[in-house]
């Protein structure tokens, strides 16, 4: 990160399907080697299994999903006088968001499976249904920011 001046939030184009910047943001975690439109198919498909399996609108499947994986707090490591300590600092709203997308893949990724696309949906199902390794590993994080919450004053 730049010392000098802070970097310039760059604007992000809603997908052309559902028409949300959630889902497009949801693209651009899951893309490898530059391969666009493979995450993009990988993503539709996925939502259309949660469809098909939820009969509920797939995008708001998604939103909840995200709602209940996003994190409120996460740990920084500050160094003082030599140790290094785990600070819990509260995040803002984007960032929890960039944070619980990148939980959701991390974790269809671990998914026994072949296809992506089944794994990813059954993560979507899983965290939707607030369990899931996902809205574990957030729940893990806050475990671990409770547990140094005496070092909040190192802020």
């Amino acid at each position: 990160m730049s010392r000098r001046k802070n970097a310039k939030k760059r604007i992000l184009v809603a997908d052309p399907i559902y028409n949300s910047v959630v889902v497009s943001m949801l693209i651009n975690k899951i893309l490898c080697n530059g391969k666009k439109s493979l995450a993009q198919k990988i993503l539709y498909e996925s939502i259309k299994k949660v469809k098909e399996s939820i009969k509920a609108d797939p995008l708001e499947i998604l939103e909840k999903a995200i709602t209940n994986a996003t994190p409120i707090v996460e740990l920084k490591s500050r160094r003082v006088g030599g140790a290094t300590y785990q600070v819990p600092i509260e995040i803002k709203k984007e960032r929890g968001t960039s944070i619980a997308l990148t939980f959701l893949i991390k974790a269809a990724r671990k998914r026994p499976g072949k296809s992506m696309i089944t794994k990813l949906g059954n993560e979507i199902i899983d965290a939707y249904n607030n369990t899931g390794n996902s809205v574990k590993k957030k729940e893990e994080l806050h475990r671990m920011a409770e547990t140094n919450k005496a070092f909040a004053n190192f802020k």
